[in-house]
């Protein structure tokens, strides 16, 4: 009987020499996530358990992300509890403001996911992990507080389905457009629980970004996991992020006799860039279809892209340009390392000339936090990674989902623009 890549590594974590789609087993965790929105809820009921101690100090992240820097007294609070959780349990992956970044970019960036590892989070694009080769998901805050306590988390084995992915892809086109097509495709619902695997010639000459991108959204899909095959551009970055963590790693790859719940194949050498219209991001449209779309806002950044490459496509379509005149622009760098990337390259002048403002690192806007709030009636493109309604402020704005170059050709334009016109 074959395996996939997922069974593969959920079958290693539960110690079991054969599983099923279906079946309900134990596993060992290697790393749990929690931010300053969740984890506090986990650290209270780890309190209510008298637990006494986490299972392992050395596994656990706590990343304060989502409403950081402090919005209000609040969310100073849910810091306050993070932080001295972390410092009473020794919790080694603390991650201060000033040293932090936001979480999905930055862990990958620190070494701590590795292939073959099995790694949750109380966050749900925790997926995008899978980009390295792990299985990775989101869980809810008890979940967390339990992992806290014993290092072990009950699943039910997902099905898997197979996307393959072949042909050249196009200038301006990358993982974000694949995975936007890809939902456009299937629906939000159409991996309901399910392993999404992303294989073929397409996907092996894809960049880490644009794979940390792509497995970011598979939870916009439906999916338990988004997951890619570790391969030689997987292993140039791993050992490079590994010179912090010392971290080990396991590869494992699906086998050919590997049974999918379903196949879906795409010739990706016609795909333009894409933009999801409220309010699903599965609504998805090539941009050329797209017109005549006033925007308020551009965001560039959050999990999903805002990563240096990201930043390198905004800038080479921003540089020498002005931001519209009714546009507010607002620039995420992921990390504090791509932050500093972009300023020895010259990136974040570019974008304080071009008139957008560079934020420090922080999900902010994208789950409607702060800095970058929309009023009634207000529209954004973001490239972020969800456009529900009301997801980046008032119930009667609305976002689009794009990838950078999108994002930023908008805001020179005031409105929805392929790069090309403004290149």
């Amino acid at each position: 009987m074959g395996y996939t890549i997922t069974e593969k590594i959920l079958m290693a974590h539960a110690d079991k020499k054969s599983i099923s789609p279906g079946d309900l087993i134990d596993c060992k965790v290697d790393l749990c996530l929690g931010n300053d929105i969740t984890a506090p809820i986990a650290i209270s009921e780890f309190e209510k358990a008298a637990a006494g101690k986490v299972f392992d100090n050395k596994k656990i992240a706590l990343v304060p992300d989502h409403f950081s820097p402090a919005k209000d007294i609040k969310s100073a609070e849910q810091l306050k509890v993070l932080r001295e959780f972390a410092k009473k349990h020794s919790i080694k992956y603390y991650y201060e403001i000033g040293c932090m970044g936001i979480e999905h970019a930055l862990l990958p960036e620190e070494g701590l996911t590795m292939p073959g590892d099995l790694i949750i989070g109380a966050d749900s694009h925790t997926c995008t992990y899978g980009a390295v080769g792990a299985f990775s998901t989101g869980v809810g805050s008890t979940d967390l507080a339990a992992v806290f306590i014993r290092g072990r988390i009950w699943f039910k084995v997902p099905e898997s389905m197979k996307f393959v992915y072949s042909g050249k892809l196009n200038k301006w086109v990358g993982g974000k457009d694949l995975i936007l097509y890809t939902i456009g495709d299937i629906g939000v619902d159409g991996a309901l629980y399910k392993a999404m695997e992303f294989t073929g010639d397409a996907i092996e000459r894809l960049p880490m970004d644009d794979r940390f991108a792509m497995c970011n959204m598979a939870i916009e899909a439906g999916g338990k996991n988004g997951i890619i095959a570790a391969d030689d551009i997987t292993l140039k970055y791993v050992r490079e992020t590994t010179k912090k963590s010392k971290k080990k790693w396991k590869i494992y790859k699906s086998d050919k006799a590997a049974q999918y719940y379903g196949v879906k194949e795409y010739d990706v050498s016609k795909l333009e860039p894409m933009v999801s219209l409220p309010p699903l991001p599965s609504n998805a449209r090539p941009v050329s279809q797209v017109k005549n779309v006033r925007i308020d806002q551009s965001v560039i950044g959050s999990c999903t892209n805002g990563r240096i490459s990201d930043l390198r496509m905004a800038a080479k379509i921003l540089k020498g340009k002005k931001v519209h005149k009714d546009v507010r622009c607002i620039i995420f760098p992921a990390t504090q390392a791509v932050y500093l990337q972009a300023m020895d390259e010259g990136l974040l002048e570019i974008f304080v000339k071009a008139g957008c403002a560079v934020s420090t690192p922080t999900c902010g806007p994208c789950l409607g936090g702060h800095m970058g709030i929309l009023a009634a009636g207000e529209r954004s493109i973001a490239t972020t990674n969800r456009n529900f309604t009301g997801r980046m402020g008032h119930l009667k704005s609305e976002v689009y989902l794009s990838n950078p170059a999108v994002a930023a050709a908008s805001a020179i334009k005031g409105r929805i623009a392929h790069p090309e016109e403004v290149i």
